[in-house]
């Protein structure tokens, strides 16, 4: 089959490769991969900075989640069947949908939301899940809550809005000027033009923050937040309490302990709880998206969507951090 892969960690073009089609297990499936989004995780491990959390073999292939079609499955497969239409967010461990197929496990798959195409519904599995993640097992956002979510314009962000809105909470979001409609016809109460405004100045007593983008954000979203709130980000620094729950061992514990000082600092300073979200495959999260899909209560939102062999353009595009919504490859 066909695959992008990379040879080695760093700021290294794809490489179109020849790889053997995977074997599946009893309980996986062999999926025919349609289509597939880029998501900043992908050049995040490409780059080396996942390392810490997974192990990868090279030529390691890309990309973290898909759309396809059933080829084959498993002997203890119960749920799906060749031919059937599914979605889904690989495991970590088993990653790349950058592929023309991947052996996936039944447990992470859902069927494809029927009123979508392959690209439409490959662009929901990683942002989908992380935003489940994050606002309800997570913040637990109540009605009638106020989240900032950053740079709502992006692939997270899009589907954030829509669910936070769903879960009945007042919504503020970060946008420059040309995502600023987008972003309003979601449902955002208030937009912070990042360019030209200052969100910690504006924003104050909120109960939750959703980051996507960690560092100085991430350090001065704490600003905004009221004593006894909560904030989580998937592009902060992983804590003691995320090693803990991870089972990283104790000397990955300390070491997120130390690289995390800062953010724990905050955390006691302003009494907000910082949890970092490294988010898991679940095909009943997907199961319950595809429903929110199907009743017209969360739609994709797409920027672009590029031919298999213009895999590089589409991560240097993603790179640049103008998309509005997701950047999809289609595959076949």
């Amino acid at each position: 089959m066909k695959a992008m892969v990379i040879d080695r960690y760093g700021k290294v073009p794809l490489r179109l490769a020849e790889l053997p089609t995977p074997e599946i297990g009893e309980y996986e499936v062999l999926a025919e991969i349609h289509a597939a989004s880029i998501n900043p995780v992908d050049f995040k491990i490409r780059d080396g900075k996942v390392k810490l959390l997974v192990k990868y073999k090279m030529p390691l292939i890309l990309g973290n989640d898909f759309s396809g079609v059933v080829a084959k499955v498993g002997a203890k497969v119960t749920r799906f069947k060749v031919g059937d239409e599914i979605y889904a967010r690989p495991r970590k461990s088993n990653i790349g949908t950058f592929a023309e197929y991947i052996s996936i496990h039944e447990n992470d798959i859902a069927l494809k939301p029927k009123n979508l195409s392959f690209e439409e519904a490959a662009s929901i599995p990683l942002v989908g899940l992380t935003s489940f993640q994050a606002l309800h097992d997570i913040l637990q956002l109540q009605k009638g809550q106020k989240v900032l979510i950053h740079a709502g314009a992006g692939g997270v962000g899009t589907i954030a809005i829509q669910l936070a809105k769903l879960m009945g909470a007042t919504v503020a979001t970060t946008a420059s000027e040309a995502g600023a409609n987008l972003v309003k016809s979601l449902g955002t109460d208030e937009i912070i033009n990042y360019k030209t405004e200052k969100f910690e100045e504006i924003l104050k007593n909120y109960d939750a923050v959703f980051d996507t983008l960690g560092g100085e954000i991430l350090n001065k979203s704490f600003e905004v937040i009221k004593s006894g709130g909560k904030i989580v980000s998937v592009s902060g620094l992983p804590n003691a309490r995320f090693a803990k729950e991870y089972g990283s061992g104790f000397f990955k514990t300390l070491l997120f302990s130390a690289a995390s000082t800062k953010l724990t600092a905050l955390e006691k300073k302003h009494n907000v709880q910082y949890s970092f979200l490294f988010m898991k495959p679940s095909g009943e999260q997907l199961r319950i998206f595809a429903n929110l899909i199907e009743t017209g209560k969360i739609k994709p939102i797409i920027d672009r969507v590029y031919p298999f062999e213009d895999a590089q353009k589409a991560m240097e595009y993603a790179e640049s951090a103008r998309a509005k919504g997701k950047i999809i490859l289609k595959i076949r």
